[in-house]
């Protein structure tokens, strides 16, 4: 009878703890979101692209939210409002990706305690990405105006209530570490915006908005 009790409670805590997992914290408006910090002088608007390079293979950012970030992080920050004409491009091109999954180890230990200790906000394990990218400012006929670069880094908890679910935080560890890339980047198009801005403006506008080079637009 002991037995049929004990046994019944650890199916109980355990069918209590997994079903806890779905309460993790919320990812709502993460990765739509972007920071207002316009630079002091906008440059004109331009053709966005982006290559996701690596980040394209990993398992967590999905295949539009490298052009959807920058995108959006242009618009808001950098560009002057598109009307028709367009004076060059941004290309955004994510050179290195490496994650990182670690304190996996933690899952044994909890599976063996029936995940109780999930229940109290304790780990699953973490995902840490770390990004380099790049954004090449060209003028309309495609001549490199200007090239710069930013690192991101990202460590994302995966646990109950005070983390992530095992299913958003791959890609929000990516989306977190490009975003922190572009802010990097952010600054130094600050400082460079008083010379890139005439030089795509004497160079005229974009007549075939396809750069070379094989990039994604939208």
């Amino acid at each position: 009878m002991n037995y049929f009790f004990s046994a019944s409670r650890a199916l109980l805590l355990t069918t209590f703890a997994l079903a806890g997992l779905g309460a993790c914290k919320s990812v709502k408006g993460t990765f739509t979101h972007v920071p207002t910090a316009t630079i002091s002088k906008r440059l004109p608007p331009l053709e966005i692209t982006a290559d996701p390079g690596p980040l394209a293979m990993n398992d967590g950012a999905l295949p539009e939210d490298p052009l959807r970030m920058f995108k959006a992080e242009m618009q808001r920050n950098v560009v002057e409002p598109t009307d028709t004409a367009t004076f060059g491009y941004a290309r955004l091109v994510v050179t290195k990706v490496k994650t990182v999954r670690t304190g996996r180890s933690l899952q044994a230990a909890q599976v063996i305690t029936f995940l109780i200790p999930s229940i109290f906000g304790a780990p699953l394990e973490w995902y840490k990405t770390d990004i380099q990218a790049e954004v090449q400012m060209m003028n309309a006929s495609g001549e490199l105006l200007g090239t710069y670069t930013g690192k991101g880094t990202s460590n994302v908890k995966v646990a109950m209530y005070s983390g992530y679910s095992q299913t958003e935080a791959p890609r929000l560890a990516d989306v977190l570490a490009l975003r922190e890339a572009l802010a990097q980047i952010r600054p130094q198009l600050d400082t460079a915006s008083t010379r890139l801005r005439p030089l795509m403006l004497t160079g005229g506008s974009v007549n075939n908005p396809t750069l070379p080079g094989g990039s994604t637009k939208q």
